[in-house]
């Protein structure tokens, strides 16, 4: 059960509109081993979104499971195709899923620095490949739900110029990339340059499609959390607070706003508190990140998601 800060029970779609969030991402898989994150899943969750009044942005993995810059598997039931038919089932997939959903925006792939769909997709590898895959999912959006927005999503800084040098000439809409302090840099500075330097080298659109901070170095239950040590903070200026939570996002979204082409940020794993009780070793490894205390309380890094 999510609070508000007083600790009054809510609905937490209704604390999104409460601070004016106006947008939901989710993460679909295609043949999970459970329905989380799922075709029937994310479905009926988009369309309770659309009876909220939430755009949805859905990013799609192209996996079973999480894809990301290391890993990169195939669906089980598309890992024995070849290359061909591999491009005919992508095709096929993204035309029902964009068909039916409409997504005001879709990312093809999650942080596809490596490409995707691999070994077929291995951006370095097969870069004509990985290429080919990314244009057969692009034109099936075109043609199943053409007011969408399309994302291409990089995970870091470093090296988003050269990895949207390899994308020049497929017909996306917007850079998307992902911005961890710990993983790819401390400097909001060069955050901000990196964006500007995207929108002005290549013409698109530019956001952050997921950034996080923790507001504690606690835990609340034994499952590892990945953000644990001072060292992988920004310090002095962003301590492990509930405050300096808030002031990292508040300079989050100084930055996309001061920089032409921006059109916002992600929070990831908001909701991803602990759930499993003090003794779980597999429950939340970002409950500390989450926008909510322990006591599932909203934290005041909210106030920030609705600053103008």
């Amino acid at each position: 059960m999510f609070r508000t800060a007083d600790g009054q029970p809510i609905d937490l779609l209704e604390l999104l509109r409460t601070y004016g969030v106006n947008t939901v991402r989710l993460r679909l898989w295609v043949d999970p081993d459970t329905e989380h994150s799922g075709w029937r899943e994310v479905s009926a969750f988009s369309e309770r979104l659309r009876r909220k009044g939430f755009r949805i942005w859905l990013a799609v993995h192209y996996s079973d499971t999480w894809a990301d810059p290391a890993r990169q598997e195939p669906p089980k039931s598309w890992a024995s195709l070849d290359f061909p038919t591999l491009r005919d089932s992508v095709q096929a997939y993204t035309l029902r899923i964009a068909a039916h959903l409409r997504p005001e925006f879709i990312q093809i792939g999650n942080e596809i620095n490596t490409g995707l769909l691999h070994p077929f997709g291995d951006l370095y590898a097969r870069p004509e490949q990985c290429r080919d895959l990314l244009n057969t999912a692009i034109q099936a959006v075109r043609q199943a739900s053409p007011d969408s927005k399309i994302i291409l999503h990089f995970a870091g800084i470093a090296g988003a110029a050269a990895f949207f040098e390899k994308m020049v000439g497929l017909d996306y809409d917007i850079i998307g990339i992902s911005y961890y302090p710990w993983w790819h840099g401390k400097s909001l500075a060069d955050l901000r340059k990196t964006l500007d330097g995207l929108h002005k080298g290549f013409q698109k659109e530019v956001l952050i499609a997921e950034t996080a901070y923790p507001f504690t170095l606690g835990w609340s239950d034994w499952t590892h959390n990945i953000v644990g040590q001072e060292e992988q903070l920004i310090l002095p200026d962003f301590p492990a607070t509930p405050e300096g939570q808030r002031d990292f996002i508040n300079h989050i979204g100084r930055a996309v706003r001061t920089v032409p082409g921006a059109s916002g940020f992600c929070y990831w794993g908001a909701e991803w508190v602990a759930w499993k009780g003090p003794a779980a070793t597999d429950g939340s490894p970002w409950e500390n990140q989450a926008l909510f205390d322990f006591d599932h309380r909203a934290l005041p890094a909210w106030e920030a998601l609705s600053a103008p």
